[in-house]
């Protein structure tokens, strides 16, 4: 597959042309989710794209008891409100290994929403809590404990696997930010917003909006269409017009460079909160940030 630029791969000029979006007369924002967030705005008449490093925090890498989406995950969690118990399920109903990208934002919007931590993402219930524990030195919460596992220790998620989290989500929704203001638009333009790739079949929309990952706009606008850089590929492997129209899309992307952005950093430093330093970008987003109480 053509690749527009260094950061932005064939994988996505591959997704685009499965999605059709370069067609549509529909303002859409396309996103797949991964080490690099590659995003694409656009439709029939013009796409600009751009690359942010979201680092591998999504697909598990740098947490503590991060995972892929695999046997075991803990894919969906619930915290109770009083006892922040989590209440969790995981792929294949198999006993917890560990936690994958949709179960850590499940988790960080639980966190934040029950008023376990702050919008600094720091932890605001004391050290002695039931569900707190100390981890070579740091701070942790505890996701499953050791009689709940099939191994000695204890699932649990740090102050710094928060930390990894936050800045993640912090690089994608700026990177949105910068390529909707490019255009001269705001998030209420966008009349689709298509997720793609594993991570984001198992996402959910409001808790992704609840940390500020994903903008805060209708959620009938959200569409998921599953792993598109493959399916893009099948088409350009059947289909001779379909590789020349790959190349059409590559050729007409216009590729917004964010590595020596000022701006990127600025709006990367104000999305570093939950959901973000300006609250009036979430208007759907209702905290509790009480201080937390003890468990009885």
């Amino acid at each position: 597959m053509p690749g527009p630029a260094s950061y932005v791969g064939g994988d996505i000029v591959s997704g685009v042309l499965y999605t059709g979006m370069h067609h549509s007369d529909k303002t859409i924002l396309f996103i797949d989710v991964g080490t690099n967030g590659e995003i694409v705005l656009g439709n029939g008449e013009f796409l600009i794209t751009a690359a942010c490093s979201a680092g591998p925090a999504f697909e598990g890498g740098g947490i503590r008891w991060g995972m892929r989406a695999e046997d075991g995950a803990i894919e969906k969690i619930r915290l109770d409100p009083k006892t922040f118990e989590p209440e969790y399920e995981t792929v294949e109903g198999k006993p917890p290994r560990g936690i994958c990208g949709s179960g850590m934002i499940d988790l960080l919007s639980e966190m934040l929403v029950k008023g376990v931590i702050g919008q600094d993402g720091r932890f605001k219930i004391e050290p002695e809590h039931p569900r707190m524990t100390e981890l070579k030195g740091e701070t942790a919460f505890v996701i499953a404990s050791s009689d709940q596992v099939d191994f000695d220790e204890a699932i649990v998620f740090t102050q710094s696997d928060i930390r990894s989290l936050v800045l993640s989500k912090a690089a994608v929704y700026a990177g949105f930010t910068i390529l909707v203001r490019e255009v001269g638009m705001d998030f209420s333009a966008i009349d689709q917003m298509i997720i793609t790739g594993g991570f984001g079949e198992f996402l959910d929309i409001d808790k992704g909006v609840t940390i500020g990952l994903l903008p805060d706009i209708e959620r009938n606008k959200f569409t998921y269409m599953g792993n598109s850089s493959i399916a893009g590929a099948y088409m350009t492997l059947l289909s001779n017009t379909c590789r020349r129209e790959a190349i059409a899309i590559s050729n007409a992307m216009t590729y917004l460079d964010f590595s020596s952005s000022n701006t990127f950093m600025d709006e990367f430093t104000k999305a570093q909160f939950l959901p973000h330093t300006e609250l009036k970008l979430f208007p759907g987003v209702h905290l509790n940030q009480a201080p937390a109480a003890m468990a009885q």
